[in-house]
């Protein structure tokens, strides 16, 4: 499948009349292992400080839907990091996180418009190849954030997806020394970040010798399908001792459900993403914890990217952001509007 999707590429690029050199290039990617890859942190050692901006600087961006906090957040790193070196953004997104066509739309739409390069959040690893083709063929820079992944794309700013279910794994391989029953909430079928971020959970918790993966079920993001999953899932496992969410809405919708099924004592709920409500539900002993990939910072490495792009560095294929297991223990630690003093933490983990 990678090289028939390679070859298609390829193919495509040639149409538009990109050079069989830099397609050929390009290896499929998989910006969870991608070799040519550094630290965000790492950027100012070295690259040095980013250089002047151009006057007339400006960045689009595309995101899933603006009705999930994170890509509202993803945003507002974006904004905040283009209005501190006088770069003019513009941030649009689908109307929800599967209008896949509206999406490209957006895309498409922008690049006729003249940015000077463009950040893209794709909802499904394809949906924004089209695009991506036609800014090459213009010569636009694209930056792939966060979390599906177009495996053509030069660049991707975003956090090791695996590793999320990786850390979660490791909290109940921690806490429940005696193994137990579990149980997955996937994101979209088809998208990267989902099937990392299950693997890595189920990968690391089997492992382990005396934990059962009882179910693994698609929810679509949906706050709703995961809520209806997961009271399925407790019919079918009273004795199940937790649930890992890809993402954080479709984590509290679970939380609603071990609730209604009387299971709070006894049900470890895990999200991923770190958005607002799930810090208060982890403060409010609601939900066991998140994986935080800081989407404000995230944003701003990304624009940092995209700028010393068009000022000619030389970047490595993937610049990988942080991410953080957030539980009660720790909660006050990362639940800080001040970014200078995030950074810090982030940089001393």
């Amino acid at each position: 499948m990678q090289h028939f999707l390679k070859s298609a590429l390829i193919a495509s690029a040639l149409a538009l009349g990109v050079g069989m050199a830099q397609a050929q290039d390009l290896a499929p990617l998989n910006s969870d292992s991608e070799p040519d890859r550094m630290d965000w942190s790492e950027l100012d050692a070295k690259f040095g400080a980013l250089p002047d901006v151009a006057d007339g600087t400006k960045v689009g961006g595309v995101s899933k839907t603006l009705t999930n906090e994170y890509w509202r957040s993803l945003g507002e790193g974006y904004s905040s990091f283009a209005s501190a070196h006088g770069v003019d953004v513009v941030y649009q997104a689908a109307q929800s996180e599967g209008d896949q066509l509206g999406q490209l739309s957006i895309a498409e739409t922008l690049i006729s418009q003249g940015f000077s390069a463009l950040l893209f959040s794709p909802q499904t690893d394809a949906n924004l190849i089209p695009a991506l083709e036609k800014a090459m063929a213009t010569g636009v820079p694209v930056v792939n954030v966060n979390d599906a992944v177009i495996p053509s794309v030069a660049h991707y700013v975003g956090n090791v997806q695996k590793d999320n279910g990786v850390r979660v794994a490791k909290w109940f391989i921690e806490n429940h020394p005696e193994g137990g029953k579990v149980a997955v909430i996937e994101g979209q079928a088809g998208v990267f970040a989902a099937g990392q971020r299950t693997a890595g959970f189920t990968e690391t918790i089997e492992a382990a010798g005396n934990f059962e993966v009882v179910a693994s079920v698609p929810a679509d993001w949906s706050r709703e399908l995961a809520f209806n999953a997961a009271a399925t899932i407790l019919q079918q496992h009273p004795d199940l001792i937790g649930f890992y969410a890809n993402n954080d809405g479709m984590a509290l919708g679970v939380v609603e459900a071990v609730k209604a099924a009387g299971k709070a004592e006894q049900t470890a709920v895990f999200g991923t993403d770190g958005i607002s409500d799930a810090y208060a539900a982890v403060r409010a002993g609601d939900l066991t914890g998140t994986v935080d990939s800081f989407p404000v910072l995230t944003g701003e490495v990304a624009m940092e990217v995209a700028l010393r792009l068009l000022a000619g560095q030389d970047l490595p294929r993937v610049v990988a952001t942080p991410q953080a297991l957030i539980t009660s223990e720790n909660v006050d630690t990362y639940a800080t509007t001040d970014l200078k003093a995030l950074r810090a933490t982030l940089m001393a983990q």
